[in-house]
């Protein structure tokens, strides 16, 4: 069975202390659903249409824990507290076998 992964880059952090509330909330949901953090940090080197911002991908045993993980009561209430904080892209991909 394929992982799944959430994968999110911060085009812009505008309210940093919310940013970081919502950290704290999301990091029990992930853990709640079996998530591990792979990467958190800056990008080291962004090529073509990249930029140097930062990102976060997490890993699940499965597509569908990753998605039931973002679906959870707890990681919409860290969304609730991320509100108008950031802007990012958010997505969830299914691992290549």
């Amino acid at each position: 069975m394929a992982k799944g992964y959430w994968v999110s880059v911060y085009k812009t952090i505008m309210k940093p202390e919310q940013a970081a509330e919502y950290a704290k909330l999301a990091t029990q949901a992930i853990k709640e659903g079996g998530g591990r953090p792979l990467v958190r940090g800056v990008a080291a080197l962004a090529q073509g249409e990249g930029a140097l911002e930062r990102t976060v991908v997490v890993e699940y045993d499965s597509l569908e824990a990753a998605i039931a993980a973002y679906n959870s009561d707890t990681y919409k209430e860290a969304l609730s507290v991320l509100g108008d904080a950031v802007v990012r892209d958010f997505r969830i991909v299914e691992g290549a076998a």
